[in-house]
């Protein structure tokens, strides 16, 4: 075979969706419209690797600002893997985080691989499989997130995130065909969620909310917009006991598991309030 150098690059928004491609032959299941949301977050973010013209390797390095930074798309194509191209594109992604304090949501087959670069351990998050549908709770304090000002949700949103993600935000819970809603109380949002299409049924997440009682409500709502035919997917913190019940009361069945991991020290936030995570590979 012909000598074809390896280079790294910045992915335009074309190539993020190879990538997207890639963690679906994965069995990551990506939104339909991930792709899209994630390039809001910070378009340099995203690297590429090719060897001669093909793209064999890819990571998302997203520099929310100077401080914190989340790592994702960790892929070489099957056939390039054990040759050294998947560490080049690992170091050139943790070169553009250089100072932060960088997340992950790592397979935990690779946690010891993952240790070895400095990451740490937090916590484990658990994705759940169930199924759509039921009845819409009777809640007068439901609202579309689409008829607040973007900069309330936006508000909401930023106690559960080290880091402002203005543009992301805004994209996620305006994607297409998606379902966003929340709940206030006292004219005060009280809790915010979205469920979105995969390529496989729908992915709930964010599920954030003051309360337990909340959180069922907010769920039982953004399940009962798809229909009873389609899968649903929430993925909890496993430190936070109420999520898990909430799972497991609805019948979610366990269906995968990541290791939340840090180089830092453990960001300070409410994950007791955290019932559904927004996305593994960019928080």
């Amino acid at each position: 075979m012909e000598n074809r150098t390896f280079n790294i690059k910045v992915m335009n928004l074309t190539e993020l969706e190879i990538a997207a491609k890639w963690a679906l032959q994965e069995g990551w299941n990506p939104g339909l419209s991930d792709a899209k949301c994630y390039y809001q977050a910070d378009p340099n973010g995203f690297l590429i690797g090719y060897l001669g013209d093909e793209p064999i390797a890819s990571i998302s390095v997203v520099k929310y600002d100077d401080t914190f930074g989340f790592l994702g798309f960790y892929i070489v194509k099957p056939e390039y893997r054990g040759q050294g191209y998947g560490m080049q594109i690992w170091q050139a992604g943790l070169q553009y985080l250089a100072g932060c304090n960088v997340a992950l949501d790592g397979v935990v087959a690779q946690q010891d691989n993952y240790k070895k670069s400095g990451f740490k351990l937090a916590y484990r998050n658990m994705r759940y499989e169930g199924v759509g549908g039921g009845e819409a709770p009777d809640c007068s304090n439901l609202v579309a997130l689409e008829r607040l000002p973007v900069e309330e949700v936006i508000a909401y949103d930023s106690a559960f995130f080290p880091a402002k993600r203005v543009a992301f935000v805004d994209a996620w819970f305006n994607q297409p065909n998606c379902h966003a809603l929340g709940i206030k109380q006292d004219d005060t949002l009280a809790a915010i969620g979205v469920i979105r299409p995969c390529h496989v049924g729908y992915k709930i997440g964010p599920l954030y909310a003051d309360s337990a009682e909340l959180a069922e409500t907010l769920f039982l709502a953004l399940r009962a917009k798809v229909s009873t035919t389609e899968a649903i997917y929430l993925d909890v913190p496993e430190v936070n006991a109420a999520a898990v019940a909430l799972a497991q009361k609805y019948k979610m069945s366990l269906s995968f598991e990541t290791a939340r991991m840090y180089t830092g020290e453990q960001p300070d936030l409410p994950l007791t309030r955290v019932f559904g995570v927004t996305s593994f590979e960019i928080g």
